[in-house]
């Protein structure tokens, strides 16, 4: 701990505190300028995940990169916590060294931001994968799942069909069951039966978010079954999916994984050019950062949940892996702009989905 404070203490040397914004400090910067703090769970920036898409966000706002970052620290920063029990005392430390916008990303930083954004109603708070908080400093940042995850379930049957798989079959393993979740897996089946109707895609729930070798079972016996692409949004028991089907294809077989969030194409590598993770399911963190940095630059920031969707480019699928066909590719792109316009609706809930014709009557999932 004492070298946690020491941290911090010579992190706040670099402020200079000016006037008051209510009970908030300001930090003394040109004209127009603005100034953020990322705070970060311990796995920090450099997760290929939220943490760093977020980062990413920052950098591209300021003009910078991973490389060459000149304004880090004066105009923004990064505060990473140890454990959760540093989740207050970081908020109320950003606070006070006067930054116009303090960002966290997840779910488990929300009880401590609800608690410190009401304690100072001046300070602006942006808050990603969140919602429900409910206060005018608060900005909630969530993403259209369901979209995303039809644009993977979509491409993996187009890639099924591309390399001639008769009969595909398909899977889908979850964390948790619940509303979130659910946008997950209503959207992969979704994405899949637009493309082969009437297709089989099974389901199972780990119950847990850090799981892996419940996953990999399952995984493996889908795998050993003939299924052909399992798409996983389970947190860190999806690794378990991604680790059995690199396994099985450095043994020669024609399985793939979906990853989830970020391009997981590393997790799933096993050769320079080779990943077990044909594509993933995005969510542009990177794009929620943005639009809420902008809106304090426009003086446009209060509290309000946005939906980060196709049309605001908050969701995506990733095509690094150049195993995914260049038509495929281009299919799910033309896919994605009906979406956008209108032409392609894709439901978010369970009991939405279950009204579709031909939609599976007894999946796992649940809206609750």
């Amino acid at each position: 701990m004492k070298v946690i404070v020491a941290a911090l203490v010579a992190a706040s040397i670099l402020i200079t505190a000016g006037c008051e914004r209510g009970n908030v400090p300001v930090r003394q910067l040109a004209e127009g300028e603005i100034s953020a703090i990322l705070l970060t769970d311990a796995t920090g920036i450099d997760d290929r995940s939220f943490n760093a898409a977020a980062w990413q966000g920052m950098l591209d706002f300021y003009g910078e990169t991973w490389d060459r970052t000149p304004n880090r620290g004066r105009l923004y920063d990064v505060l990473t916590a140890t454990t959760m029990a540093d989740y207050d005392p970081n908020l109320r430390l950003a606070v006070d060294e006067g930054f116009d916008l303090i960002i966290a990303t997840g779910f488990t930083w929300r009880e401590a931001l609800a608690e410190v954004a009401v304690d100072y109603p001046g300070q602006n708070f942006l808050i990603v994968d969140v919602a429900g908080i409910g206060l005018p400093n608060v900005m909630e940042a969530i993403f259209a799942e369901h979209e995303g995850s039809f644009l993977v379930g979509a491409a993996a049957a187009l890639q099924a069909l591309e390399e001639g798989i008769e009969n595909p079959r398909f899977g889908f393993i979850g964390g948790m069951p619940g509303a979130l979740i659910t946008r997950f897996h209503v959207g992969f089946v979704q994405g899949v039966l637009s493309v082969i109707p009437g297709a089989d895609v099974l389901d199972f729930y780990v119950n847990s978010w850090g799981e892996p070798a419940l996953a990999r079972t399952q995984a493996m016996a889908w795998y050993g079954d003939g299924v052909f692409a399992i798409f996983s949004a389970a947190g860190a028991s999806g690794n378990g999916t991604i680790a059995e089907a690199r396994d099985r294809r450095m043994a020669g077989q024609n399985v793939w994984a979906i990853g989830v969030d970020s391009d997981q194409f590393e997790e799933g590598r096993y050769s320079d050019t080779q990943s077990a993770v044909l594509t993933s399911m995005i969510k542009r963190v990177e794009s929620s950062v943005v639009y809420a940095l902008a809106a304090v630059e426009e003086g446009n920031f209060y509290g309000r949940t946005i939906v980060f969707d196709l049309p605001m480019e908050g969701v995506g699928f990733s095509t690094t892996n150049p195993a995914l066909s260049p038509r495929v590719i281009a299919q799910v792109n033309e896919i994605r702009d009906r979406i956008i316009s209108g032409d392609i609706v894709v439901v978010p809930t369970l009991a939405e989905a279950m009204r579709i014709p031909g939609f599976p009557q007894d999946l796992m999932a649940i809206d609750g």
